[in-house]
C-alpha cells in the first residue's frame, strides 16, 4: 500500500514573489463562499455553540464576512436567531414591531427588551397606523399597567410606501426624527425606515447584505428526518444559506439530505465536512453550492486521535480544490491559528476559511467570562465533546455510550471580533502582497510553497530574545 505525504500549515511557507502592490489597501480580499454568494472578507464564523449566535452573525456580516448559526438549539430558537440578524439592519423594515393601543406599558417594555428596539408602532386591528411609542415616551413612566393609548405619540411624520432612501434621509433630517413609518393611501402601515439603518450603511460599506439590504446569515441543520422541518423554518425566515453540519460529510445520509433540500428549496447549500477528492465530487454531484473541507484539524477536535482518520489540512484543501476545479467554492474549516494560516489556506485553493476557537474568546461569542490566575478567558468546546452532547441529548444511555471526538477548554478573552478580524485581514493583505497577488484568484495562480523543517519552523517564530 502506497502511503501519501500529508502536510499542514506549519509544514510550509509561501515563497515571496515580485510585487507591484504599493499599498495593502490595493489588495482585494473578496471571494465566493458559494456559487452565488460573494463576501468582501473571506472569513466565516463557525457553526459552534460557543462561537456563533445572532450577535456574532450580525458583527461578522457587518465586517464583510458571514456567520453560520449552530444547530444545537430548538427549531424555534434557531429561527429566531435568523430573524434577529435579518432585522438588525435593512433598507426598509417590512414588518415593524407593532402593538395595539389597548396593550399596556408592560407589554411594550417586554417587546422592546426582547428584540432590542427603541420604538414600537401602534396600529389598530386593521393595521392602520395610530401612533408610536418610543423609549423617550416611557423614560419616566413607572406605572406598567398604563394603557399605551394614553402614552403614545400621535403627531406623526409619515411617508408613502415607495419612498426612496434619499427622500427618507431628507424627511428624517428635516424633521429631526429617527423613525419614518411608511403608509399607503388609507394609512395602513407598510414599513419603516430608521436613521440607525441609514447610518449603519455608511459605517459598514462592505457589509454582506441580501437584495433587500439585510445582513446575510447562514444556519446549520443536521441529517435526521426532523431536520427538514428545521430547514423549512429557516428558509421561511429568509436565511441566506443552509449548512449541512456533519463531521463526516462524505456519507449517504448527507448526500440524501442534500438531494432532498435541492428539490424542496431554492437556496444555496453548503455541505461537509470532507477531506478527499471523492468527497468533493460526490457532494458537488448531489447539488452542493459550497463545500466545507477539514476533518480533525480544529484545536478542540480529537477525531484523528480517537478514530485514526483524517487528512492534514493543507493537503486536504489542495486535493479538494483540485477536485472542485472551480465549479464549487471550498471553505477551509479547521487548523487555522493565525493570519499566515489564512493566507496559506486561500493560496492552496480555498475560497473562504472558517474560524472557531480564534473567535470563541470575543465579546460577540456566546458564554461568560472566566477569570483564572488573574487572566480572563471564555469557554470553548468541540461540538463532538461530551458536554456538547449532554446539552442536546437527555438520554443517559445515549450519553454513556457516546464516544467523544472533542474536548472542552478555555481560550483567552480577545475583545471585539471586529478588532480580531481587522488584524487577520491585515495579515492576509500583507501575505497576498508578498506573493504579488492583488486578488485571491491571483494568489492561487501565483502561489509557490516550500517545505520547511522543524528548524525552519523554529526560525519562523520569534527566538533568542526575552519576551517583554
Amino acid at each position: 500500500m502506497a502511503i501519501k505525504m500529508g502536510l499542514t500549515f506549519d509544514d510550509v511557507l509561501l515563497v515571496p514573489k515580485f510585487s507591484n502592490i504599493t499599498s495593502r489597501k490595493d489588495v482585494d480580499t473578496s471571494s465566493y463562499l458559494t456559487k452565488n454568494i460573494k463576501l468582501h472578507v473571506p472569513i466565516v464564523s463557525a457553526n459552534m455553540d460557543v462561537v456563533t449566535e445572532s450577535r456574532m452573525a450580525i458583527s461578522m456580516a457587518r465586517i464583510g464576512g458571514i456567520g453560520f448559526l449552530h444547530r444545537f438549539m430548538s427549531i424555534e430558537e434557531e429561527t429566531d436567531r435568523v430573524f434577529r440578524v435579518k432585522r438588525a439592519e435593512t433598507i426598509t423594515v417590512e414588518k415593524p414591531f407593532t402593538l395595539t393601543p389597548d396593550k399596556t406599558l408592560k407589554d411594550a417594555k417586554k417587546l422592546m427588551q426582547e428584540h432590542g428596539v427603541t420604538g414600537i408602532l401602534i396600529t389598530n386591528n386593521q393595521n392602520k397606523l395610530m401612533g408610536i411609542l418610543t423609549s423617550r415616551d416611557i423614560r419616566f413612566e413607572t406605572d406598567d399597567s398604563r394603557i399605551i393609548k394614553s402614552i403614545m405619540t400621535t403627531d406623526l411624520i409619515t411617508a408613502p410606501a415607495k419612498t426612496s432612501l434619499d427622500s427618507a434621509k431628507n424627511i428624517l433630517n428635516k424633521n429631526k426624527i429617527e423613525k419614518l413609518p411608511l403608509v399607503d393611501s388609507s394609512n395602513h402601515l407598510t414599513g419603516l425606515i430608521t436613521s440607525r439603518d441609514i447610518l449603519k450603511r455608511k459605517e459598514f460599506p462592505n457589509a454582506s447584505k441580501d437584495k433587500k439590504g439585510r445582513l446575510m446569515v447562514g444556519a446549520a441543520i443536521g441529517v435526521k428526518p426532523g431536520e427538514l422541518e428545521r430547514a423549512k423554518s429557516l428558509v421561511n425566515a429568509d436565511v441566506d444559506l443552509l449548512v449541512i453540519d456533519i463531521a463526516h460529510g462524505h456519507s449517504l445520509s448527507v448526500i440524501k439530505m442534500l438531494r432532498t433540500l435541492r428539490k424542496k428549496f431554492d437556496i444555496d447549500i453548503v455541505a461537509g465536512n470532507v477531506a478527499t477528492m471523492d468527497g468533493v465530487r460526490d457532494l458537488t454531484k448531489a447539488g452542493a453550492d459550497g463545500i466545507k473541507v477539514g476533518i480533525g484539524g480544529g484545536s478542540i477536535c480529537t477525531t484523528r486521535i480517537v478514530t485514526g482518520s483524517g487528512v492534514p489540512q493543507l493537503s486536504a484543501i489542495m486535493a479538494c480544490s483540485k477536485a472542485a476545479a472551480g465549479k464549487v467554492p471550498i471553505n477551509a474549516d479547521g487548523g487555522i491559528r493565525n493570519s499566515g494560516d489564512i493566507t496559506k489556506a486561500l493560496a492552496s485553493g480555498a475560497s473562504t476559511v472558517m474560524l472557531g476557537s480564534l473567535l470563541a474568546g470575543t465579546d460577540e461569542s456566546p458564554g461568560i467570562h472566566i477569570t483564572k490566575d488573574g487572566k480572563k478567558y471564555k469557554m470553548t468546546r468541540g461540538m463532538a465533546s461530551i458536554s456538547a452532547r449532554t446539552s442536546v441529548s437527555k438520554d443517559t444511555n445515549d450519553i454513556q455510550e457516546y464516544v467523544a471526538e472533542g474536548i472542552d477548554g478555555l481560550v483567552h478573552y480577545r475583545g471585539s471580533v471586529n478588532d480580531i478580524i481587522q488584524q487577520l485581514v491585515g495579515g492576509l493583505r500583507s501575505g497576498m502582497s508578498y506573493c504579488g497577488a492583488s486578488s485571491i484568484i491571483n494568489l492561487q495562480k501565483n502561489a509557490e510553497f516550500v517545505r520547511i523543517s522543524h528548524a525552519g519552523l523554529t526560525e519562523s517564530k520569534s527566538h533568542d530574545i526575552e519576551k517583554m
